[in-house]
């Protein structure tokens, strides 16, 4: 790449309004985590699946349509997006096996994302430093689902939790609202919907928010799930699909894109916040842009030249740097004719006074992640930036003849990311919706540590006295694989000090009830000592502190000497079972509910009427049998939704008004049975189920 045109600017100007990525997490076809991602995307490593006539059946596919010569039994596929750890987040059986795929893969990417920046999801980001209360806000979005869809058709559903129950847990519209929630997140929170520039016009809103002073920490991102199946789709002569299941962005034999999935969550702090708490850098956001095509187009879904071009160049400006700064721009790039060609006489025209300009699309890897795409891109480039290593864009021959006379050249070859005098590694990220919504991002790469006081001793392999280092999970076997993962890092070369692992595992992490810790002086130590823990045999080396953790006491770590700061550790090792996901191909079956298993200690209903409210309370609360009939409603898992539910059955089924105080009452689902009963004998209240909503509307 060459320098020479490019106009000297102050690296640092611009900075008071940059916002810092403190953390990330992903998953993408072919990678479950970020470490995976990046060892694909540098070595050029395509993760589109191929799937077999068997496996296609096997998931639904109607033979029919295989038997169709257009159809391509290729997708970008997420393994596992089934899975969800539901009791980590508070869902019981039912919720999360009505929960749509996209909302659990989130929450769990939400929760990572937040542990990479060193921050306890709960309680994030209360340990900063700062003065005042910190408000976190949630920016994502979503992809239609096939899920969402058979979800919203099946009236067995509706009957069985609720009609606002399945819309709730399935809607696009709530998926921000649900981590805020389950994190106890109190800054704005919104659903984001610009189609395939999503996740990315996401971004750009957390940034503007925290310039704005909005919140503190944003959490930023998006999802894309459209089925947990394996499955191809047909290619139409003249629409937006491969003919061949690859994606070539850029290249002359480049015929369409290829359905992906994937989901990726940033978290975002004003840069001298991020200093000033310690946070771990990963990258710097120094401005945004966005634009809409309007009707400058020759049609609703088609691209537009002059308002992507716009994008750029405002973006540029907002960073306070000249486009021809940059050294890398990572594109839309669909690998469709038309799109592509439209993006790269749009960049072409903003980056006019650069020269060599890097250029690539994460898509040939992934295929196209919807709504997750920006982020897919935005994370690659902050890889990219970490290891200073340009990855290539993958499948192409024969790039495109205008290039040639373009200040972009395609990157086909993992290559290094050359260092220049003057300016910091830049990069561009453009996004581009169907609808005309484009989005820019400007990136640089992030800033050296500031030196602290007892550098030297922070950054040594030996801590001046031992140090504890507690560890939790929900089970046992999540423990040792957390305590494998964490001594595998202490052993790499550039393992962070002990200090700051300590700082990290004592403030970053939730307290969960599977414990253990190690007192180590050294990295070494340490990483021997969590080999030994993960192996099951117990530390002879004790410190009270750590006996009261492992009690599952509330312990008060004491304060750790010096300037210490959070670090990158291996995040929560998430083993959730599969709930599943409905689909459109076959009859949509109700949510999985144990048939209650005969049970000798139960007591037996003393009526006909008696049975059928303890049917009713059994279903809406998953519970096995009449025997849990023992718990109150709130340790049975019940709350104001399910609430709703179970009144509003009670009362079109069995013509029973029940009033709200009855479920706050510490009861016994048994008594509480009995009073229903009571009710419809004695006659109830008018207006109980009118009492509940407004009684939920207040509390929502």
């Amino acid at each position: 790449m060459t320098t020479e045109e490019v106009p000297m600017q102050d690296p640092a100007q611009g900075l008071e309004s940059a916002v810092a990525v403190v953390g990330m997490s992903g998953r993408f076809p072919g990678a479950r985590d970020l470490e995976s991602y990046w060892a694909n995307l540098r070595d050029g490593v395509c993760s589109l699946a191929t799937f077999t006539e068997k496996e296609l059946l096997a998931d639904g596919t109607d033979a029919a349509e295989l038997g169709n010569p257009a159809y391509v039994s290729a997708q970008g596929r997420l393994p596992d997006a089934d899975r969800f750890e539901a009791d980590l987040f508070g869902f019981n059986r039912t919720e999360a096996a009505a929960l749509d795929p996209q909302h659990r893969v989130l929450l769990e990417t939400a929760w990572s994302a937040l542990e990479d920046a060193g921050y306890a999801p709960l309680t994030a980001p209360s340990a900063a430093a700062g003065a005042g209360p910190n408000r976190t806000g949630v920016y994502v979005g979503g992809s239609p689902t096939e899920h969402a869809l058979a979800a919203g058709t099946d009236p067995a559903l509706a009957a069985s939790i609720g009609a606002l129950q399945v819309r709730i847990l399935t809607d696009r519209e709530f998926l921000a609202p649900w981590i805020s929630y389950r994190l106890g997140l109190q800054g704005p929170s919104m659903t984001v919907q610009t189609a395939c520039s999503t996740s990315l016009t996401a971004v750009h809103l957390a940034v503007q928010a925290l310039l704005l002073g909005e919140c503190d920490t944003a959490l930023a991102g998006g999802v894309a799930i459209g089925s947990v199946r394996k499955q191809g789709y047909v290619h139409y002569q003249g629409g937006i699909f491969s003919p061949d299941g690859r994606c070539r962005p850029f290249d002359e034999k480049a015929a369409g894109t290829v359905p992906g999935s994937g989901v990726g969550v940033l978290v975002l702090r004003r840069l001298e916040d991020a200093l000033a708490d310690g946070d771990p850098v990963r990258a710097v956001i120094r401005g945004t842009a966005v634009t809409n095509d309007g009707s400058g187009k020759v049609g609703f879904t088609a691209p537009g030249v002059d308002q992507q071009s716009a994008a750029i160049t405002e973006a540029w400006a907002a960073a306070g740097l000249e486009p021809s700064a940059a050294q890398y721009v990572e594109a839309h790039g669909t690998g469709t004719e038309l799109g592509d060609r439209i993006e790269l006489e749009a960049a072409s025209a903003a980056f006019a006074g650069g020269d060599g300009i890097g250029l690539g699309s994460v898509k040939s890897n992934i295929g196209h992640a919807d709504a997750a795409a920006g982020a897919a891109a935005l994370i690659k480039t902050i890889l990219m930036l970490e290891h200073a290593t340009l990855a290539p864009t993958v499948d192409v021959t024969s790039p495109i003849a205008a290039l040639k006379e373009s200040p972009l050249r395609l990157v086909t070859e993992a290559e290094d990311w050359p260092s220049r005098a003057g300016l910091p590694r830049l990069a561009g990220v453009t996004s581009v919706g169907i609808g005309g919504t484009n989005v820019h991002v400007v990136v640089q790469e992030a800033p050296e540590r500031p030196a602290r006081a007892g550098t030297a001793t922070h950054s040594a392999a030996t801590a001046a006295h031992p140090l504890v280092l507690p560890l939790s999970a929900r089970t046992e076997p999540q423990l040792a694989t957390l305590a494998d993962r964490l001594a595998r890092r202490l052993r790499e070369a550039d393992a962070p000090s002990l200090i700051d692992v300590a700082h990290t595992l004592r403030t970053g992490r939730v307290r969960l009830p599977a414990r253990a810790y190690v007192v180590a002086g050294t990295r070494q130590e340490a990483a021997d000592r969590l080999t030994a823990t993960a192996g099951g045999r117990r530390d002879t080396t004790t410190d009270p502190l750590g006996e009261a953790w492992l009690r599952g006491e509330e312990v008060t770590w004491p304060a750790l000497e010096g300037d210490v700061r959070r670090v990158q550790l291996p995040t929560y090792p998430f083993a959730g079972e599969s709930h599943g996901a409905l689909t459109l191909l076959r009859p949509t079956v109700q949510v999985p509910h144990e048939e209650a298993a005969p049970d000798a200690a139960a007591p037996t209903p003393e009526s006909e009427l008696e049975h059928k409210v303890i049917e009713l309370v059994i279903e809406a609360l998953d519970l096995n049998s009449a025997a849990d009939l023992a718990q109150t409603y709130f340790e049975a898992g019940g709350d104001s939704l399910t609430a709703v539910h179970l009144t509003g059955r009670l009362r079109d089924e069995l013509g029973i008004d029940v009033p709200i105080q009855l479920f706050l009452e510490p009861i016994t689902l048994r008594n509480m049975t009995m009073s229903i009963c009571e009710m419809k004998q004695n006659g109830a209240a008018d207006g109980a189920l009118d009492a509940l909503l407004s009684e939920f509307e207040a509390e929502s």
